[in-house]
């Protein structure tokens, strides 16, 4: 997988079109982005090795995307797709994952009933786990519901079940432009000793500056690239 700290360009998906949300908010798109095959199409042009995708509705309902996951990995291909979306158990990760995708993500099923340790298990290496944070609180199914975990606890969790990859999202910052969440970066980073990517409000390179000092592995970038306050290869 990625050894450096690397920009992961965002694809969202509502609707058909590439969107971005504003703090995850279904009525608020803050940006069109076109047609998502064509913007990734675009991003792996541009060179990103790997481009993080998410099924908005799928995330919000349910139902693991199976048709958008096998179009993504076709129109990223050489470059890997990692894709959240609409997983609620083991069953839909592993359905997921035998689409081609690099990493499944889940949140929802990670912190449900089911042991984070069994979707670890069945994915290894290729299951990311979305720790999603508002106010502290993680949030799961599209952000509108929550477990009842804080954000320590969820960090506790999966360094706990061996989990390879965790994407930490501030909630409130994402598709805001208005800066990443540092003090939330600087737990994740404390708490949890694997491949950790950092998501929400990353504008400009002084704020993936600030993002890389708190020790993360690389950044989920949306909204910065398509209004062109951030290149791709800002890092370097």
């Amino acid at each position: 997988m990625e050894e450096s700290f690397a920009i992961v360009p965002a694809v969202d998906v509502l609707d058909g079109r590439a969107v971005r949300l504003v703090r995850g908010d279904y009525d608020r798109v803050g940006v069109e982005a076109g047609e998502p095959l064509a913007l990734i199409r675009r991003f792996v042009a541009a060179g990103a090795p790997l481009v993080h995708v998410v099924a908005l509705a799928a995330a919000r309902d349910g139902g693991p995307p199976l048709e958008l996951a096998r179009a993504a990995v076709a129109a990223a291909a050489p470059a890997r797709v990692q894709l959240g979306g609409g997983v609620r158990s083991v069953e839909d990760a592993v359905a997921l994952a035998g689409t081609g995708l690099a990493r499944v993500i889940a949140g929802t099923a990670a912190f449900g009933p089911t042991p984070l340790g069994e979707l670890v298990d069945a994915l290894g290496d290729r299951l990311a786990v979305a720790v999603d944070v508002s106010e502290g609180v993680v949030r799961t199914a599209g952000w509108l519901d929550s477990p009842g975990l804080s954000a320590a606890e969820a960090f506790e969790r999966c360094r706990e079940a061996g989990a390879a990859t965790v994407v930490c999202t501030a909630v409130e910052r994402d598709g805001t432009a208005g800066g990443p969440d540092l003090e939330l970066l600087r737990l994740a980073r404390a708490s949890f000793p694997a491949r950790l990517l950092a998501a929400g409000g990353i504008r400009d390179e002084a704020d993936l500056d600030a993002v890389r000092q708190t020790g993360v592995d690389g950044a989920v970038v949306g909204r910065a690239l398509l209004d062109g306050t951030l290149a791709l290869d800002a890092a370097g």
